[in-house]
């Protein structure tokens, strides 16, 4: 017997939203999961290898080694959160700020600057492309908001420092600190972390081993900033009651 027709748009309804039911179980649970296992890729990665294979780079080499938080120096963190996200410790996925302070910028005809935090690029890495469309912003902010209240914020950042780009092909503190400094993560010091957040979010204009003056600029300003944070206890300070950075 076939349906009505005021039956099939109801039927097509509960089928729309079931589907949409199953994806949203799916993807809390695959965020739930990854709270305790390190994902062995991203999006971007795999992304890029692609966009290698496809291009036929001769001299693409890709690199990527997990390295647990007890395993990197404290100085990475805190250096990446410095150089890209000083509200870390205590916003939850969004800078308001920060993203007013872009909006007005482009309504004064103002070059459009990023407003992104640790926990958005996370999300964008991890399981979404490249763009700027609509519909890629709305999935980074779903998955933001997925990220916040699933991973304490150790976690996020254990999982920014291990899948973000910092070379051509080179992802994570465990590969950089291979390819450029020949020493084990949790060796490295302030400068050399601080480096390695200078290159971001540009890491294949800007070079850890062949650092522009811009790159030693911004370098020395991230080191500054990083005492002037209090050093790595800041990553575990509590939120002031204002919910704002002092």
């Amino acid at each position: 017997m076939s349906p009505t027709p005021r039956s099939l748009p109801i039927r097509i309804a509960r089928i729309v939203g079931l589907v949409l039911l199953a994806w949203l179980v799916l993807s809390w649970l695959v965020v739930l999961v990854l709270r305790f296992v390190p994902p062995w890729t991203s999006a971007m990665m795999m992304e890029r290898r692609v966009e290698a294979l496809v291009a036929r780079e001769p001299d693409f080499t890709f690199r990527h080694r997990w390295v647990p938080w007890d395993a990197v120096s404290p100085e990475v963190g805190l250096a990446m959160v410095a150089g890209e996200d000083q509200k870390f410790p205590f916003h939850h996925g969004f800078d308001i700020d920060a993203i007013q302070d872009a909006i007005d910028a482009s309504d004064e005809g103002k070059r459009l600057r990023g407003a992104s935090t640790i926990s958005q690029q996370v999300a964008k890495n991890l399981f979404l492309w490249n763009g700027r469309s609509f519909v890629r912003k709305g999935l980074e902010a779903y998955f933001t908001v997925l990220i916040e209240a699933t991973w304490p914020k150790r976690r996020i950042l254990e999982v920014y420092m291990n899948i973000v780009e910092l070379g051509n092909g080179i992802y994570g503190v465990g590969a950089a600190s291979d390819v450029f400094y020949r020493s084990p993560p949790d060796r490295l010091g302030v400068t050399q972390a601080a480096r390695l957040a200078a290159v971001l979010p540009n890491p294949r204009r800007f070079r850890v081993d062949a650092p522009s003056a811009y790159v030693q600029k911004r370098t020395a300003w991230i080191a500054q900033q990083m005492g002037q944070l209090g050093g790595p206890a800041y990553l575990s300070r509590p939120a002031p009651v204002a919910g704002r950075v002092r």
